[in-house]
């Protein structure tokens, strides 16, 4: 069983963006989405991710009708098997690492492993308020905030787009080793065609749209 299957997947604001995308998604693969700007890439990840609903299609999750559920049904689901990383951090500013983490293990009753901190590389910034990290360290505790949760699926929307080289491939590193080892999945949203080289499939969103 796929653990996210899109089928004839549309969707369009005050201009059509893309038509009949079908694909599927297993476990331990990644999925990179690229294409040009404004082609829709973001706004296929958050269709897939549960925060936006399509023009017309279907989308499974773990092999159920997403939209057969209630509103509360799909945000259980996503508060409890899908992790959602984005470009911009999204922390709370004021407050120390350690605040950011246990916060969202609060809101997502599960509690801190020390292991993937370590992992992640950030036990040592705890006590740091996120406004003293450098973009790297704070894209760290982003994604350890999520990973917290042990998520079934990873929705990363331009996760590495204001790094540098180096830390970008760290990042992604982080993100591949749990997949493989959480029997998860990856959809990434991307401009760089080297990383997305380094997913299992890419999908040209390009391919897509209206002609």
């Amino acid at each position: 069983m796929s653990l996210l299957r899109v089928t004839n997947l549309s969707h369009s604001f005050e201009y059509p963006l893309f038509e009949n995308i079908s694909f599927s998604l297993d476990k331990q693969k990644s999925l990179a989405i690229v294409g040009v700007s404004g082609s829709g890439k973001s706004t296929l990840l958050h269709i897939c991710s549960t925060l936006l609903k399509p023009l017309s299609g279907s989308v499974c999750l773990f092999g159920e009708d997403l939209y057969s559920k209630s509103p509360q049904e799909i945000l259980q689901l996503r508060r409890e098997s899908l992790g959602i990383i984005f470009q911009s951090h999204y922390l709370f500013k004021g407050f120390k690492t350690k605040e950011n983490l246990e916060l969202a293990c609060l809101l997502n009753n599960t509690s801190l492993d020390g292991g993937l901190l370590e992992k992640i590389g950030i036990s040592q910034l705890m006590d740091q308020k996120v406004t003293e990290l450098s973009g790297g360290q704070q894209q760290r505790v982003s994604i350890a905030r999520v990973l917290a949760k042990k998520p079934k699926i990873l929705f990363a929307d331009e996760p590495t787009g204001n790094l540098d080289a180096k830390t970008a491939g760290e990042v992604m590193d982080i993100l591949f080793d749990y997949i493989a080892q959480n029997d998860a999945a990856l959809m990434l949203v991307t401009h760089d065609m080297q990383l997305a080289s380094r997913c299992d499939t890419t999908l040209h969103i390009d391919d897509f749209m209206p002609q």
